[in-house]
């Protein structure tokens, strides 16, 4: 359905002084070369390469070959300030590497040294990955503002908040075609909020909001729940309840440009009704974003915290009817073509299974893999895809084997190969250690790579899935900004390979991971 636009958001200003790194910081470029064209030479912007988001990167891009993979080396670290997680993933385009943080600090740093040509502060902390035109850097926040940002100087263009709710929150990298910004909303908090007895659960839906790049104007706005929130009775004590609500996006959206669509994945419901559009791929016109169509592949998936009572605790008294297993899609839809011409939708879900879905079809399921057991904890940020298949990693947290890679036929998503996890994890010993592979997984030619959340990051030859090359990332790093820096957890993004240097960012922390906050680049010697 159409939603009416959403227009009270206001532009807000920031003076340029206060966006550009101070000359005496260590790790200052001396020198600013002029900036490239960055729709030519190596890049990767966004959340994968292009706004298909297959996060397969082709060799003349690459320029990495799986004969130099073992050859591998640490270059140099780049410690990211004032931050314990490490969790938004790089872009490099135009001569530039521009990466943002959890302390709201956006970095433009040069991609073969690490030193710093400018920062920029926004107004809260950011997860999503970040996407590059001619002007300008794009990235959201987690009070879901959207930024333009002038990526020579760094100093702010526009801001527009996307989505007035206060749970309301961009986590996925904004996609960037023809002139408009689309930006995510997750209703990250509300699931917990609905804990407390007092609490009014619950009144977010996902949304995706078209942006016009050049001003920060909205063109429309759609959610991913077409109705709004009702009243829909009280609790025991008297607390209002509302629904229906929910099934947010987490991830960046997909632009299947020749269909005229867009494309999102999305979360749980967290209050009834039930609805058909929770734990689903669901398809916007780009024009206008009028739904299209919603392949939902589990039903009744309405959960929040606290609605699964242990004997002798008390349930959460705005729980759903029937509670859900909690089964988010993560990751982003990758839309990409089979040998034989035909177009394929892949996405992992965290119930452990991937899909193949027919886009010509409304979504149809073509094919499903089970590559783990699934759980409520267990997201998967990122499949990938080649020219022939498709690899998805578990992240079945506290199970004798939480990890592994898998690789399947895009065609009909049969097993070609599994890799079992690393036993013992590289953090054997250490507190909150696990061998989980739930970060998102890059491609290149022959090689896909695997961060895990033991700290490890690893290349897999994607002919039989054997191990080509392994770098522990749990220590001390030195840095070329003189920050201090250790590795960790490596979790939600994915590592990006761009001009021969493998990109990889470490310590991404929270409940089931541990802390750091490095930015690692390996080349050959």
């Amino acid at each position: 359905m159409k939603q009416p636009l959403i227009l009270c958001s206001i532009l807000i200003a920031i003076p340029i002084s206060s966006v550009f790194a101070q000359t005496a910081d260590p790790g200052a470029c001396r020198t600013t070369p002029s900036l490239t064209d960055p729709s030519t030479g190596p890049r990767w912007s966004g959340w994968g390469v292009n706004v298909t988001n297959s996060r397969f990167q082709p060799q003349d891009q690459a320029r990495l070959s799986g004969a130099d993979v073992p050859k591998l080396k640490l270059k140099w670290a780049f410690g990211i300030p004032n931050v314990t997680q490490a969790r938004s993933q790089p872009a490099i385009a135009g001569g530039r590497l521009y990466m943002a943080s959890d302390s709201g600090m956006v970095y433009a740093l040069d991609p073969k040294t690490g030193c710093t040509y400018w920062t920029f502060k926004a107004q809260a902390n950011i997860r999503a990955a970040i996407s590059i035109d001619k002007r300008a850097v794009y990235f959201a926040d987690t009070k879901a503002n959207a930024y333009a940002v002038d990526r020579a100087t760094g100093a702010q263009i526009w801001v527009r908040k996307v989505d007035e709710h206060p749970f309301a929150k961009s986590t996925g990298a904004p996609a960037l075609y023809e002139g408009r910004l689309y930006v995510t909303a997750a209703g990250v908090g509300e699931e917990t909020s609905a804990t407390r007895p007092d609490y009014e659960c619950c009144t977010f839906r996902g949304s995706v909001t078209a942006l016009d790049a050049s001003t920060g104007d909205v063109v429309w706005k759609a959610y991913t729940i077409p109705e709004t929130p009702k009243p829909r009775g009280k609790t025991a004590t008297g607390t209002q309840l509302w629904g229906p609500s929910g099934a947010g996006v987490w991830s960046a959206p997909t632009i299947d440009a020749k269909r005229g669509l867009i494309y999102v994945a999305t979360g749980n419901g967290y209050s009834d009704p039930q609805q058909k559009t929770s734990d689903a791929v669901v398809a916007f016109d780009l024009k206008t974003g009028r739904m299209k169509w919603s392949s939902q592949v589990t039903p009744k998936d309405v959960w929040v915290l606290g609605c699964n009572a242990r004997p002798g605790q008390s349930p959460n008294p705005g729980c759903p009817e029937d509670v859900g297993p909690d089964f988010d899609f993560a990751a982003s839809p990758i839309l990409t073509t089979l040998p034989n011409g035909r177009d394929i939708i892949v996405i992992p879900q965290k119930s452990g299974v991937g899909y193949g879905l027919d886009p010509e079809k409304e979504g149809e399921i073509v094919w499903q893999y089970r590559f783990g057991r699934g759980s409520g904890i267990g997201g998967v940020w990122g499949a990938a895809v080649d020219q022939q298949q498709a690899y998805f990693a578990a992240a079945d947290y506290n199970t004798p084997a939480p990890g592994g890679l898998h690789a399947v036929r895009l065609d009909t998503g049969e097993r070609v190969w599994y890799t079992a996890p690393k036993q013992p994890p590289l953090c054997t010993g250490a507190s909150l250690c696990s061998a989980a592979q739930s970060a998102a997984l890059t491609v290149i030619g022959g090689v896909v790579f695997s961060g895990s959340a033991d700290g490890g990051i690893r290349a897999y030859s994607t002919k039989d899935g054997a191990v080509l090359w392994e770098f522990d990332t749990n220590r001390p790093f030195e840095t070329v900004n003189g920050i201090k820096a250790n590795g960790g957890s490596i979790d939600g993004p994915g590592p990006i390979v761009v001009d021969g240097i493998l990109y990889v960012t470490s310590g991404n922390g929270g409940l089931i991971g541990r802390s750091g906050n490095v930015l690692l680049a390996f080349g050959v010697e």
